[in-house]
């Protein structure tokens, strides 16, 4: 009798017996596990700071919008104006064509820097530390001076005949100053983005892609890029996002952009913080919309990664105020 006993109440052995089971009775039924009174204070702290937050900004946001020198009548009046929206153009415009010119630059330098060649890693070297080296309205000044240093521009053999030659200011106009110097800035940085990326892939994926019979360059397109997106896409958005403020700066050229146009209107209304307005909601909608299509790719990219793309705000509310995952965890059903 003693040895049935003891064989009935052995626990019953198999592969998925074993369950994980937080918050719930062997019943199914919810544990209301006992709250300390520290715990308590801890959440009652946590909704006074939260609410005295969500205040702080609410007050900010009423002073802005009922300040006196607030004029929201002229804002609206500009604010989708046709010269506010060619400058919104032409800032999305030189955004674009900067940060192509920079990812390619970028692309290049970075292979030259990694690359065995002693020559091509000095020059790559000696590109980005001039480029980073000098502010970016100090390069732009220069690109839009450039007749007062090289009147002419030649092109031909190095110290020998050469074919071509212009004027330097019938070929570098404003407009090609400011994308000269904005793109080539931005190559400098973009280097280093693309070197990290690259160099983040395990080197034993690029001796596999050898093993195969792969050459080096189909290895990089085809093996060590599509991974090197994982990091080199989000520091990217943060230097699309960059830029498209720092278009900003070519108005010192001239250059009807987003500021430089709302700088003449107020120069001559005299409604100076009412149109400063107007760029900040353009430049916030813009950066806005850069954000969004930022997580999108983000998200794409870690498809198969380890690591999780950052939530949502929408998703955020949802874990905020919804059903903590803790406890959906808690209240599935187990695995039999």
């Amino acid at each position: 009798m003693g040895t049935k006993e003891t064989v009935e109440r052995e626990p019953e052995r198999g592969p998925l017996t074993t369950q994980l089971q937080l918050g719930i009775l062997p019943s199914g039924k919810k544990v209301k596990a006992a709250r300390s009174g520290r715990s308590t204070l801890s959440t009652i702290g946590g909704w006074a700071l939260r609410i005295f937050v969500v205040l702080v900004i609410l007050e900010i946001i009423s002073k802005f919008l009922t300040a006196d020198a607030m004029r929201w009548d002229v804002v609206w009046s500009y604010l989708f104006s046709e010269k506010v929206i060619s400058g919104v153009g032409l800032t999305l415009f030189l955004t674009v064509v900067a940060m192509v010119l920079g990812c390619v630059i970028g692309l290049l330098l970075a292979l030259m820097k990694i690359s065995n060649s002693l020559l091509l890693n000095v020059t790559a070297d000696g590109y980005i530390w001039l480029f980073r080296g000098t502010p970016l309205l100090v390069q732009l000044l220069f690109w839009y001076n450039l007749a007062s240093f090289l009147p002419t521009l030649s092109f031909g053999i190095p110290f020998g005949p050469q074919f071509l030659e212009v004027e330097t200011n019938s070929v570098v106009t404003a407009m090609v100053a400011a994308m000269l110097g904005l793109g080539l800035n931005e190559g400098a940085y973009m280097s280093e983005i693309f070197r990290a990326g690259i160099q983040s892939v395990d080197h034993g994926q690029t001796e596999a892609a050898a093993a195969l019979g792969m050459s080096r360059r189909r290895a990089m397109n085809r093996i060590v890029l599509p991974q090197a997106m994982r990091v080199i896409v989000p520091p990217t958005g943060n230097q699309v996002i960059s830029m498209l403020k720092g278009t900003s700066l070519v108005s010192i050229v001239a250059i009807s952009e987003l500021l430089y146009t709302v700088q003449v209107i107020y120069a001559r209304t005299f409604e100076t913080i009412p149109l400063l307005v107007v760029a900040c909601i353009w430049y916030l909608f813009l950066t806005t919309v850069l954000s969004i299509g930022q997580h999108y790719i983000e998200k794409h990219y870690a498809k198969g990664a380890n690591r999780n793309v950052p939530d949502s705000y929408l998703t955020k509310f949802k874990n905020l105020f919804g059903p903590s995952a803790r406890q959906e965890f808690a209240t599935q059903e187990p695995v039999r």
